[in-house]
C-alpha cells in the first residue's frame, strides 16, 4: 500500500509539475517550437513558420473575422514574408501545461508588438511523428477594464454600421 501511495504522490506531483508549466524535457520542446514560431514570423521566414503548424490547424488573429486555416492564414502572409516583411512579437511571459499523457500541451503567452503593445497568444500543440506542432493559436489584445466599456460600445458601433 505504502509503495502504491508513494508511485501515486510522484505521479501526480510530475502532472502538476507539467500542468503548471514548470520545467521538464516535454514542456522545454513545446516553449522552443512557439519560440521559433515567433522567430520565424520576425525573420519573415514563412517555410519556417508554416511547418511549424499542424496541417489542420487554425489561426485566429485580432479581429473577429480572422479565423484562418493554414492555407487561408499562408495566402494572407505569404505577400508579406516573401517581401521580407514579418512581425515580431516579443514574448514576456508564458506558462505551457501538459496532458498526463504528453500528447497534448495548451499554453498562455504575454507578449509584446511595437504596434499594438501587449498582447496574449493562447492555443494547443500536438506531439506527432514530425515533434510537438501548433493546432490552435488565438492572438489577442487585452482591453483593460477600465476600458472595456469604451472599446466594446465601439465595436459595436462599428458592427451595426456594415
Amino acid at each position: 500500500m505504502k509503495i502504491l501511495i508513494s508511485f501515486m504522490l510522484v505521479v501526480i506531483s510530475g502532472v502538476a509539475a507539467a500542468g503548471a508549466g514548470l520545467s521538464s524535457p516535454m514542456s522545454a520542446a513545446v516553449d522552443a517550437v512557439l519560440t521559433d514560431f515567433h522567430r520565424a514570423a520576425s525573420e519573415a521566414d514563412g517555410e519556417r513558420y508554416f511547418s511549424l503548424l499542424a496541417e489542420d490547424a487554425v489561426f485566429m488573429g485580432t479581429d473577429a473575422g480572422e479565423r484562418w486555416s493554414v492555407a487561408e492564414f499562408q495566402a494572407f502572409a505569404e505577400p508579406y514574408f516573401s517581401q521580407g516583411r514579418g512581425w515580431t512579437y516579443e514574448t514576456t511571459e508564458r506558462n505551457i501545461f501538459l496532458s498526463p499523457d504528453g500528447a497534448v500541451a495548451w499554453f498562455d503567452e504575454m507578449l509584446w508588438n511595437e504596434s499594438f503593445g501587449a498582447c496574449r497568444g493562447t492555443g494547443v500543440l500536438k506531439l506527432t511523428a514530425d515533434g510537438w506542432r501548433i493546432v490552435q493559436y488565438s492572438l489577442s489584445i487585452p482591453i483593460p477594464n477600465e476600458l472595456a466599456g469604451d472599446v466594446t460600445a465601439r465595436i459595436k458601433e462599428l458592427a451595426t454600421a456594415d
